[in-house]
């Protein structure tokens, strides 16, 4: 086994239980510390997962750290990522890169000129699941990729989660919170994204919180709740995407592939599993084995795994930068377009991320 990867958490909210618990499937990781500029909240989350909790500069001091995953709000994402970066850090962050390309480039540069590694969520598109759609389109399996439809809709965040406001606010809504995972998960299937036409509205000008601590409390809302548009990939593919905290039922499937010579129904974007099913021209829905690896590295972890195996191995890691820096770009141009009233053209155009091998050894 290669020399373990020390890493520092720094934001011990929501979602870090979900990265210390999936972490310890990946032997290459190593979780030395953890902080927040809540100590309650490190020391409860420290405690809960027999981790040392560090203060914030302690934690970006520490040499045997080597990757900070930042796991803070993304109104934060940036700034931390740039104090992990200038310590020497490399630096793995949850969805998204920033709030919007200026900042994230920033980040990316800073990065580069200190050569060090800059990783981003989501990386659900390394999945077992994922990566077996990816090797079907691949191979041919529903011919040449013409098209595709991707929804994520719900009544909104305020319902079940205990702060929400940081939805609500400019760095918020969800395109920034959802359409990571669906974006992503189309680049990994089709290739970079050539150009974007979208409509945007903000049917509320207000939320009420539905759960404890802070139920009935009421807050504002900055962003646009309700996205629909298209995208156009540079293979030639058009896929219909919409992104909405604003539906209180629907029966869209979450993800669908569609081809020259037949149709993919993608499990959801946000999740490591899920049924596969495919149709050929005129036949029914059959259900695919998936043929990659263990479920248990199809976690939260992944990203994170392969980016600490890359630096050991020196070679490229999957959840680059580059590619979140794209994803940004086309979640930005959908609101650039809804208010320009015109096609938003993505100047970032990475490479479509390396497919795993059957084996599921990456």
């Amino acid at each position: 086994m290669s020399r373990r990867v020390g890493v520092g958490i720094i934001g011990c909210g929501n979602i870090s239980p979900a990265y210390l618990q999936s972490a310890v499937a990946f032997p290459i990781l190593k979780i030395r510390a953890l902080a927040d500029t809540d100590p309650v909240a490190a020391r409860a989350r420290g405690e809960q997962f027999s981790v040392p909790v560090a203060s914030v500069e302690d934690l970006l001091a520490d040499p045997a750290i080597e990757i900070v995953l930042n796991l803070t709000t993304p109104q934060a994402h940036v700034e931390v990522g740039l104090k992990a970066v200038m310590a020497g850090k490399h630096v793995y962050s949850e969805k998204p890169l920033g709030i919007d390309t200026v900042e994230a480039r920033q980040l990316l540069e800073c990065a580069e000129a200190r050569k060090r590694r800059v990783g981003c969520a989501p990386a659900s598109f390394l999945a077992d699941v994922h990566q077996t759609c990816r090797r079907m389109i691949d191979q041919g399996a529903i011919g040449a990729p013409i098209g595709g439809t991707a929804f994520f809709m719900c009544p909104g965040h305020e319902r079940w989660h205990p702060s929400p406001a940081f939805y609500y606010l400019r760095g918020g809504g969800p395109m920034l919170d959802m359409g990571p995972y669906y974006i992503t998960v189309l680049v990994n299937l089709l290739g970079p994204v050539a150009r974007v036409a979208a409509m945007a509205i903000q049917p509320h000008a207000t939320r009420t919180i539905g759960n404890s601590p802070l139920r009935g409390t009421v807050i504002a809302v900055e962003v646009p709740t309700h996205v629909a548009g298209t995208l156009h990939f540079h293979c030639g593919a058009v896929v219909t995407l919409t992104m909405s905290f604003d539906v209180p039922k629907h029966r869209h499937t979450p993800l669908e592939i569609y081809g020259t010579e037949g149709s993919l129904l993608v499990p959801d974007p946000d999740l490591f599993d899920g049924e596969i099913q495919h149709a050929t021209l005129g036949g029914e829905w059959i259900a695919v084995p998936n043929e990659h690896g263990a479920d248990e590295q199809s976690s939260r972890a992944i990203g994170l795994a392969d980016m600490a195996q890359a630096i050991r191995a020196r070679r490229p890691h999957l959840a680059s930068g580059a590619l979140a820096f794209h994803v940004l770009e086309v979640i930005e141009a959908f609101i650039r377009s809804s208010d320009s009233g015109h096609f938003i053209g993505i100047e970032s155009r990475p490479m479509r991320p390396e497919a795993l091998p059957v084996n599921g050894q990456h």
